[in-house]
């Protein structure tokens, strides 16, 4: 059964569409050499919608990033994660960062299986 990992960056939002354009040109790209990537999406102007019981919690703002990648398994998840860890060419693009790694205020990730 597939495995879906799913990816929330909070990326600092002054250096927001610096990030857009990297992570294009560079990121994108590369990453979906290795990464059986479902898609990668960014706010746009629209507001947030909240709702529900608790609906927004204060000064917490919604990831203005969200990525999808859908693995064999967790294995497979494993494996291709340890390799990238170790690809210079994969650290010479995450070193062009837009303000660097501090930038990613705060990064969720999450794993579902699908229904």
């Amino acid at each position: 059964m597939p495995l879906f990992e799913i990816r929330n960056y909070h990326f600092e939002p002054t250096k927001f569409d610096e990030y857009k354009k990297w992570a294009e040109a560079f990121a994108i790209p590369h990453l979906r050499k290795t990464h059986p990537i479902v898609g990668f999406w960014v706010t746009n102007e629209m507001a947030a919608e909240y709702g529900g019981s608790l609906p927004r919690i204060e000064g917490v703002q919604p990831a203005n990033v969200t990525w999808i990648i859908r693995w064999e398994d967790r294995t497979h998840r494993d494996r291709v994660t340890e390799e990238r860890g170790s690809d210079p060419e994969w650290a010479a693009i995450k070193a062009r960062v837009p303000g660097g790694v501090a930038n990613y205020l705060r990064t969720e990730v999450k794993f579902a299986t699908e229904m």
